[in-house]
């Protein structure tokens, strides 16, 4: 898998902006990746070092249109931790 499959998109909310202070960044991942993946992604794209990755899994929510019902695509969500040495990234800066 590619560095750039792997990471999907950066998740900006209010609790992920808090967690920038302490140099950690929230991101969607791939469902298949795991711990590793996400880490050497990571510091692939953005030329960091990465000290230590948490992920989540959420299911997908039931909806309804009508009569017809289904469930929304389940996701998996990383938080990353740099090192005290290691540089800001920049894309959550703008």
């Amino acid at each position: 898998m590619d560095a750039r499959d792997i990471i999907k998109r950066p998740v900006i909310t209010e609790r992920s902006t808090d967690l920038m202070a302490e140099k950690k960044y929230t991101f969607d991942v791939d469902v298949k990746a795991n711990k590793t993946q996400v880490k050497d992604a990571i510091e692939e794209i953005f030329g960091v070092k990465v000290e230590k990755v948490n992920i989540m899994n959420y299911k997908g929510k039931f909806k309804r249109m009508g009569k017809f019902g289904g469930y929304t695509n389940k996701r998996r969500k990383a938080i990353v931790k740099l090192t005290e040495d290691s540089k800001e990234i920049e894309i959550f800066e703008s």
